[in-house]
């Protein structure tokens, strides 16, 4: 009999994750049964699938406690991956601060928590503000000094609504470099992508799921892949993860540094890398 394998993602993304075809693909050729399902999808009956594989559940940041609550129920009824605790850490980025922390070089930052004044943000020159729990650059915008009146509005309305925000300073090397994402599957490297910038000045955050984004495969430096390592070897959960992807831009030194840390619901980027899906979908039927 096969495997059931639920491919978890949100109703609004079934069109937009191009992830999802080669990897279904790459599962029912080695006879898996493989269903593309919204999380939030009444009249499930997660218990009769072997797997959730949580993929592009890309609407969880406006409805958290939901999908949290989601998450725990699937967990009791099949296999959830990534694992539950993971998700909970992953789904907010106060994990930088717990990575920082484990001397990981991680891009810098304040958190500002609801009740805070937004009066505390830091005076950078030009800096990034953003919720602490968002994804694909939704309500981030981009700022320099003399915005920081529209920076204060913007992290307001973000704390009015109960929302953590994290303030980075911009590094200005990713205009030219980009960033570079390191994708691991159970803890091995497997390939990279170089993604245009996402924030521009002037514009507004993306009404959309997430923003329009440059792709192209890279080569990543022996300095960004010892960075990648260090970041998966500081996750404080027992591994290897399922999957992984590891963004990295540099600092004006030239350095990587950590901007995300992704283990809940990113793109993989299969389309980039010939036999990526073939090789990401026997590492998912070996945890069966």
């Amino acid at each position: 009999m096969p495997h059931r394998i639920a491919l978890v993602s949100a109703t609004q993304a079934l069109a937009l994750d191009e992830d999802l075809a080669p990897l279904a693909a790459a599962l029912a050729a080695r006879g898996a049964e493989v269903s593309a399902v919204p999380w939030d999808a009444p009249d499930i009956d997660w218990s009769s699938y072997r797997l959730a594989l949580l993929r592009s559940t890309w609407d969880y940041t406006d409805r958290i406690g939901e999908f949290l609550a989601w998450c725990e129920r699937a967990d009791a009824a099949t296999t959830l991956l990534n694992p539950l605790p993971v998700v909970r850490w992953n789904t907010d980025k106060h994990y930088l601060a717990a990575l920082a922390e484990a001397g990981v070089d991680v891009v810098p930052g304040v958190f500002l928590e609801p009740g805070d004044s937004p009066e505390r943000m830091p005076d950078y020159h030009e800096f990034v503000v953003k919720p602490a729990i968002g994804a694909g650059s939704r309500d981030a915008q981009r700022y320099v000094s003399g915005e920081r009146a529209a920076a204060l509005g913007h992290a307001r309305r973000l704390l009015d609504q109960g929302r953590s925000v994290l303030v980075q300073p911009y590094l200005d090397s990713v205009d030219t470099h980009g960033e570079t994402a390191l994708m691991f599957f159970n803890g091995r490297y497997s390939h990279a992508i170089r993604k245009g910038p996402l924030l521009r000045r002037g514009e507004g955050p993306t009404q959309g799921l997430f923003a329009p984004e440059r792709i192209t495969p890279r080569e990543p430096s022996a300095a960004e892949r010892a960075l990648a390592e260090r970041t998966l070897a500081a996750i404080p959960f027992a591994g290897p993860q399922l999957y992984a992807r590891v963004d990295l831009i540099h600092d004006g030194g030239g350095r990587p540094r950590v901007l995300e840390l992704e283990l809940v619901e990113p793109s993989l980027f299969f389309t980039y890398a010939e036999g990526t899906a073939e090789r990401f979908a026997g590492e998912v039927l070996g945890r069966l």
